[in-house]
């Protein structure tokens, strides 16, 4: 199984549709679960919290909401992907689709422990998910360039990637992979070097 997480700047961006494309093209006959950032939705979160200075677990919730709104949003591009909220339940709608969504839920993630920060982001949720399900491999993918020779902690110094993924990443025992997304796109059969939890 391969967890790959589709960045939420790409909301803005005309690369969306074909890394999706990318996805469905190459990892025909793999099982694949979509993890979609929050992107514009949880820009204004932030915003939101920054103007009311409500709590971060309000913020929290509201963020994957913004995750949860991209979801619908790659469904509607995509009309043959499912979306998955429940993480027991993705490996049954896996057995029948290709390409599942996950739209994680808050409750779930209350009861796994996972904290209420902004140091945790779709990208250490995608983390999570590919270690709850005991993943083989999870990509990231990003608007940013990419430097492939960094490790995973100089990308979390760099903000490539949130400040608690290396965190989620190390306990692992899958391949991790930051890419960016025309990269992703021209070169997603080829192995990719470095940034390898590291």
């Amino acid at each position: 199984m391969v967890i790959i997480k589709i960045g939420g700047s790409l909301s803005r961006s005309d690369v969306l549709v074909d890394c999706l494309n990318a996805v469905e093209k190459n990892y025909q006959g793999r099982a694949v679960v979509i993890v979609p950032g929050g992107g514009a939705f949880a820009d204004q979160v932030r915003l939101a919290q920054q103007h009311w200075q409500f709590d971060d677990y309000t913020a929290h919730r509201m963020a994957l909401l913004a995750m949860q709104q991209t979801a619908l949003m790659l469904k509607g591009l995509k009309a043959d992907w499912v979306i998955v909220d429940k993480v027991a339940a993705i490996h049954t709608q896996l057995n029948r689709h290709n390409i599942v969504i996950w739209s994680p839920d808050g409750a779930e993630l209350d009861d796994a422990g996972i904290a209420a920060s902004w140091d945790i982001s779709s990208d250490s949720l995608a983390a999570w998910l590919a270690y709850t399900l005991s993943a083989n491999e999870l990509i990231l993918v990003k608007s940013a360039v990419i430097d492939e020779s960094l490790s995973l902690h100089q990308l979390a110094e760099q903000q490539i990637v949130d400040n608690a993924f290396c965190g989620f990443a190390a306990k692992t025992a899958f391949t991790t992979q930051v890419i960016n997304a025309q990269y992703f796109v021209l070169n997603t059969t080829r192995p990719i070097k470095g940034n390898e939890n590291g």
